[in-house]
C-alpha cells in the first residue's frame, strides 16, 4: 500500500491525518474511517474502502495508492467528488489514475517514500 504524499483528508480528520495513516499502516482498527484509493477497476475512478476492511489478511493491499481519507462514508463520497473535480480543474480531463500516478512517480523520484513498512 502506497500513500500519495499530499493525500486529501476531510475537515473532520485533517488535524489527525498522519496519526490515522500510521494506524492504518499498522493494521489498527479504526471505526468509521474510509480511505479513497485509485480504483482497482480501470473502468472506475476511485474506490472508497472502509479501513477495517484493510485489516483482513488477504485483502489485496499491495496495489493500493491511497489519495484520501475521511470519517464517515458520506464524507468520503464528498471528498472523492472533490478529488475528481480538482483533477478536472488541473488537467481538463477525468484521468484521475494517470494524474495521481504521475504525481506519485515524481514524488518518488525526488526521494519521498511513503510505502507501508509492513509486509502484507
Amino acid at each position: 500500500m502506497d500513500w500519495y504524499r499530499e493525500f486529501y483528508a476531510g475537515e473532520g480528520i485533517a488535524a489527525q491525518k498522519e496519526k490515522i495513516k500510521r494506524k492504518i499502516l499498522r493494521n489498527k482498527g479504526m471505526i468509521n474511517i474510509y480511505i479513497i484509493a485509485l480504483s482497482s477497476n480501470p473502468e472506475n475512478l476511485l474506490d472508497i474502502i472502509p479501513s477495517w476492511e484493510l485489516m483482513q489478511k488477504y485483502y489485496p493491499k499491495s496495489e493500493l495508492l491511497v489519495v484520501g481519507a475521511d470519517r464517515g462514508y458520506e464524507n468520503a463520497v464528498e471528498l472523492a467528488g472533490t478529488i475528481i473535480m480538482d483533477v478536472y480543474r488541473e488537467t481538463g480531463t477525468f484521468q484521475v489514475r494517470d494524474y495521481f500516478l504521475e504525481k506519485h512517480r515524481e514524488s518518488q523520484r525526488k526521494g519521498h517514500k511513503w510505502k507501508s513498512f509492513l509486509s502484507f
